[in-house]
C-alpha cells in the first residue's frame, strides 16, 4: 500500500483505533445469524452450519448450484452438516425457506482445493493485547465473508528487519511503523484461528523498504536507489512522528538485497506460521532514479526477479504482489504470484475498474484479480463518519460483475491506504448488505469468475419503464455487462438510474440511491429459444435464484425481472 501523506495522518492519528466498527440498529439488523465453519472447503469435506434460532414456522434447507436445486431437507436442528458434491471449484447457495416461501437466511459455500481459483482477499491491521475470544470474533467476521486470503498489514517491526528479535529469541511485544504495540500472541492466535477456517495468511512487507537504521542492521548503502547519479540523495518516502522513520528505497533487482531479505523472511517463517508474503511497492518513482553506480533504474524491471528469488527460497509459500496503479503489472502477472492485485489510483468513472480487470485477465493467463479500491476516500481522511451504502454497493457490484474481487473487509471496511484507519464505519444496512454480497459472489463464483467471453448485451424494456445501455454506466440508466459461455449467457444489470455521479470512489460519500424497479418486463434478441432463464441478486431474496416465466417469438426473448436495485444477474441457459 501507499502510505498516507504524513500531514493528513497527523490530523487523524488520534482518531485511528481498532474498535471503531459499530453496527447501528436499523432495517438491516441481522435477526437470523446463519454461519458455516469455514471460508472454503476441500472437495470431500463436510460443511458444518449453525443458525442462531429456530424460525416461528416450518422451514426447509435448500441447496442450490447456480439455478439448480440440488436437494431439500427439513430444518430439524440449529446445527447440522451437509456433504457437497465431490466436484472441485464449485460454488453453492444454501437457503432457509419457510413453507410460505419466506426466506429467512442464506449463505454461500465455496468448494475449492486451491484458493487461487476464486481469491477473496481480506485484511487484519492491529495486533494489540487481545484475548482469545476477541481474536476469534475478528476471524469469524472474515469467515462470514468467506475470506480465503488474509493480509497481515502493519504487523512487523521494521521493513528491512520484519521480525522483532531473532528466530531463537523473538520479542513478545514490539512497535510497528507508527509506534503501536504488536503482540506475538495476537499474531499467533490470528494465524491459528484463520487456518482452522481454511484461510491463507500472508504477511505484508515492501519489496524494497529500509528504515533509517538499516545500515546498522546490515543493509548496505550500495543497495539503495538515489535521486541523483552521485548517490547523494537517497530515494525515500518521507514520514514524520509518530512514524519511526521515513522509508528508504532499495533496488529490488539487487541480488545481495534479495539474499538479505530472504534471510530476514526465513526467520519470520521460523517464528510465525504464515502461508506466504504479500509484497508491496510504492508505484512509479519517476525518471530520476539511479543505483549507486549512477545507472538509471526502472524499479519494475526488478519485480519478476525479486518475486522469483522469494519463491525459490521458500517454494511452498504463496506470493502476491501489489501493482500500484498497475505499475509493473506486466512483469508481476507472469511471475509466481497466486493472483493479480492492483491498488487503484487516479481513476475517474467506473470503466477503469473493468479495464484493469480485463487487462489483468489478458496478462495473467487466467489468474484472477483483486482490487484494493478505497471507498469514500476524502471523507475517510477527514474524520469519523459512515460509509455511503449506495456508493459502496455500486462499486462492489461493478467489480464483481466484471469477474474481479475487492479488498475492502477486515476488522473494519477500508477507506484509505493506511489500513488501520477506521474513521468510517458500516451502518447496519450496509453491514447486512455486505454479507449478502459476499454470499452471492461465493455462491455464483462459477458464473462470475470461471471462464466465459465478454460480449455486449442489448436489453430493452418494451413498456419504457427504464433505459438500458451497454457498459460503461451513465446516470439515469441501467448498465449491462454480458458474458457468453458454451451453454449459457450471463447478463449483469448495474443500476445507475438515480445515481448522482459515476465516480466509483465516491470521495464525498454522496452517491445517490438507485431507483428500485419491480417486475420489469424486458426483452433481448436470442438466436434460439433458451431452455431456462433465471435471475439472482444479492439485493433480493438474499441471493436465491428465481425462475420467471418467459416467452420466445421471432428471435426475441421476453421475461420479467422481479427486482432491481443495485445489481441483478440474468442467466439464460441455451
Amino acid at each position: 500500500m501507499l502510505f498516507v501523506i504524513c500531514s493528513l495522518l497527523m490530523q487523524a492519528c488520534n482518531l485511528i483505533g481498532t474498535a471503531n466498527d459499530p453496527i447501528t440498529p436499523g432495517a438491516g439488523y441481522q435477526e437470523w445469524v446463519f454461519t458455516s465453519n469455514k471460508a472454503c472447503y476441500k472437495p470431500g469435506e463436510a460443511v458444518s452450519f449453525r443458525l442462531n434460532k429456530f424460525p416461528d414456522a416450518t422451514c426447509t434447507v435448500r441447496y442450490f448450484h447456480q439455478g439448480q436445486l440440488l436437494m431439500e431437507e427439513p430444518l430439524a436442528s440449529l446445527e447440522w452438516t451437509w456433504q457437497p458434491p465431490a466436484e472441485d471449484y464449485k460454488g453453492y447457495m444454501v437457503g432457509i425457506v419457510g413453507a410460505d416461501g419466506h426466506i429467512y437466511s442464506t449463505i454461500g459455500v465455496d468448494v475449492s482445493s486451491e484458493p487461487t481459483r476464486f481469491p477473496r482477499n481480506g485484511f487484519l491491521s492491529a495486533y494489540g493485547n487481545m484475548s482469545e475470544s476477541e481474536i476469534e470474533a475478528q476471524v469469524e467476521k472474515l469467515n462470514r465473508y468467506h475470506i480465503n486470503y488474509v493480509q497481515f498489514q502493519d504487523w512487523h517491526w521494521k521493513h528491512h528487519h520484519p521480525l522483532a528479535g531473532t528466530a531463537i529469541q523473538p520479542m513478545d511485544v514490539w512497535t510497528d511503523i507508527i509506534s503501536r504495540n504488536c503482540y506475538r500472541t495476537t499474531i499467533d492466535g490470528y494465524i491459528a484461528n484463520a487456518h482452522q477456517r481454511g484461510m491463507q495468511c500472508l504477511f505484508y512487507n515492501l519489496a524494497y523498504g529500509a528504515l533509517d537504521d538499516a545500515i546498522e542492521d546490515g543493509v548496505k548503502r550500495e543497495w539503495h536507489v538515489f535521486k541523483d547519479r552521485r548517490h547523494l540523495t537517497p530515494d525515500m518516502h518521507p514520514l514524520s512522528s509518530p512514524f519511526k522513520s521515513s522509508i528508504y528505497l532499495v533496488n529490488p533487482a539487487n541480488k545481495e538485497w534479495q539474499n538479505y531479505l530472504v534471510a530476514q523472511h526465513n526467520e519470520v517463517y521460523q517464528v510465525f506460521d504464515f502461508d506466504g508474503y504479500q509484497i508491496d511497492q510504492l508505484g512509479y518513482r519517476g525518471y530520476d532514479v539511479y543505483d549507486y553506480t549512477g545507472n538509471y533504474v526502472e524499479l519494475a524491471d526488478g519485480y519478476a526477479p525479486f518475486i522469483q528469488a522469494m519463491k525459490t527460497a521458500q517454494p511452498e509459500k504463496r506470493i502476491v504482489m501489489n501493482a500500484v496503479g498497475q505499475y509493473g503489472q506486466e512483469f508481476i502477472a507472469n511471475s509466481a504470484v497466486d493472483f493479480l492485485y492492483t491498488e487503484v489510483w487516479d481513476t475517474i468513472g467506473y470503466s477503469p475498474l473493468s479495464t484493469i480487470i480485463t487487462d489483468n485477465d489478458r496478462m495473467g493467463g487466467g489468474k484472477k484479480t483483486v482490487l484494493a479500491a478505497y471507498m469514500d476516500y476524502k471523507t475517510g481522511e477527514r474524520g469519523r463518519g459512515y460509509f455511503n451504502t449506495h456508493g459502496v454497493l455500486l462499486t462492489t457490484a461493478s467489480i464483481h460483475a466484471w469477474g474481479g474481487a475487492m479488498l475492502q473487509l477486515g476488522e473494519h471496511m477500508l477507506t484509505t491506504e493506511y489500513f488501520p484507519n477506521d474513521n468510517l464505519s458500516m451502518n447496519s444496512d450496509l453491514h447486512q448488505a455486505m454479507i449478502h454480497y459476499y454470499d452471492f459472489i461465493t455462491a455464483y463464483e462459477n458464473l462470475l469468475r470461471d471462464g466465459g467471453e465478454w460480449i455486449g448485451a442489448d436489453v430493452t424494456a418494451p413498456n419504457g419503464e427504464t433505459s438500458f445501455n451497454q457498459w460503461p454506466p451513465v446516470t439515469g440508466s441501467v448498465a449491462t455487462v454480458g458474458k457468453n459461455f458454451a451453454d449459457k449467457q450471463v447478463i449483469h444489470l448495474l443500476n445507475f438510474d438515480g445515481a448522482k455521479h459515476t465516480n466509483w470512489v465516491d470521495n464525498n460519500a454522496d452517491q445517490g440511491n438507485p431507483k428500485v424497479f419491480e417486475n420489469i418486463r424486458v426483452q433481448l434478441a436470442m438466436p434460439a429459444q433458451p431452455t431456462k432463464v433465471y435471475v439472482a441478486s444479492p439485493d433480493h431474496k438474499a441471493g436465491l435464484p428465481v425462475e420467471p416465466e418467459m416467452s420466445y417469438d421471432s428471435g426475441i426473448l421476453t421475461f420479467t425481472i422481479p427486482y432491481l436495485h443495485y445489481w441483478t444477474m440474468i442467466v439464460i441457459e441455451k
